[in-house]
């Protein structure tokens, strides 16, 4: 599964790749058209102000990266190859590139030739004077607000980029060529993992040291894209572990009144790092933790407390929600590298 995004300038042409690549299969998401649509349920009118607008109000309630994290559950949940219309916020790019098979396509042209392009559309969104159509852009195009529009920084991190002064029969060979490149690293695993790939991977290493086999997580706390601590799902210090004489379990009333078994024997991972950290006088302000689910509502609170500022899961904890509420309401970035529901067994 390949998932592209497209970022670039007005009217140079990011709709004729998108075509271009549904062309080959990919499925196509759309950032405009989402926000079209919650346009259109405020019943506001549909321009590029309204759109600038309530893109950034949405991203100011929700997460910079909201917008584009919603089209992306959708293109994981298709299991296809997906085409991603338009990266426009550097939060979003992020987000976008700590997931597997991702790349980022930059289009631009000529800002007179985008001009008339968009002109030949008539789009209700387009039918503006040239001057207003530069203003546009130039209010786009290096914002320093994070919930809003930085066309510049998108472009400037594209893992491709193409110019398209030319024929659509010369942009689709543009096309083709970047997206045989990008099926030959697929293919090979020819490409450096991000930062959150690559410790998510160190988590999975750490979780084989956990003595409770009904969940094995592990936990890495990093600062500066270096770790600080790691930790296992495990039992305190010399007392006997769960592989060693079995779980020690009781039933307890979930979120959604389900009742379900835990075994509480062990101390989960992250709090297991966050003691490391305490007993080695290491300061966790400002880190990133990385773990293998939702932390529970208790590693949550500790979490809170050291002034941890984002968290990364490999995926969500079934008895999540309260975790999740918890970390929004104290500005806590929750990232998902997938968000299907960890299953074990005895749940």
């Amino acid at each position: 599964m390949i998932i592209i995004g497209i970022t670039g300038t007005i009217g140079a042409g990011k709709g004729t790749v998108v075509n271009a690549l549904k062309a080959k299969g990919f499925k196509h998401f759309s950032a405009r058209e989402f926000i079209s649509q919650q346009i259109v349920k405020q019943s506001l009118p549909v321009n590029r102000d309204t759109m600038t607008q309530v893109a950034n109000a949405l991203r100011v309630e929700h997460s910079p990266e909201y917008i584009i994290s919603q089209l992306y559950e959708q293109a994981f949940q298709s299991k296809e190859n997906c085409v991603i219309e338009s990266v426009r916020n550097t939060y979003e790019i992020d987000f976008l590139k700590s997931k597997e098979n991702f790349f980022l396509l930059a289009v631009d042209a000529d800002i007179e030739l985008r001009y008339k392009r968009i002109k030949l559309r008539k789009s209700q969104t387009d039918m503006v004077s040239f001057a207003i159509f530069a203003s546009n852009e130039k209010r786009e195009w290096n914002n320093t607000e994070d919930t809003k529009q930085k066309l510049k920084a998108c472009i400037e991190s594209a893992d491709y980029s193409l110019t398209n002064n030319g024929t659509i029969e010369e942009l689709n060979q543009k096309v083709d060529k970047i997206l045989a490149s990008i099926e030959k690293k697929v293919q090979k695993k020819d490409f450096r993992p991000s930062w959150d790939e690559y410790f998510l991977e160190i988590v999975d290493t750490v979780a084989k040291r956990a003595t409770c086999d009904r969940g094995r997580s592990g936990c890495v706390i990093v600062k500066d894209k270096q770790i600080l601590v790691s930790g296992y799902v495990g039992s305190p210090k010399g007392l006997p572990h769960c592989d060693q004489i079995g779980h020690l379990f009781k039933k307890m009333i979930d979120e959604d009144g389900n009742i379900s078994n835990h075994c509480v024997r062990t101390v989960h991972a992250e709090q297991n790092a966050i003691c490391q950290a305490a007993k080695r006088g290491i300061a966790l302000n400002g880190s990133t933790l990385y773990c293998t689910m939702t932390p529970c509502h208790t590693c949550a609170m500790m979490i809170i407390n050291c002034g941890i500022e984002r968290v990364v899961c490999k995926q969500k904890y079934h008895s999540g929600q309260e975790s999740e509420e918890i970390f929004a309401q104290a500005g806590i970035k929750l990232d998902f590298a997938c968000t299907a529901v960890l299953k074990y067994n005895k749940q």
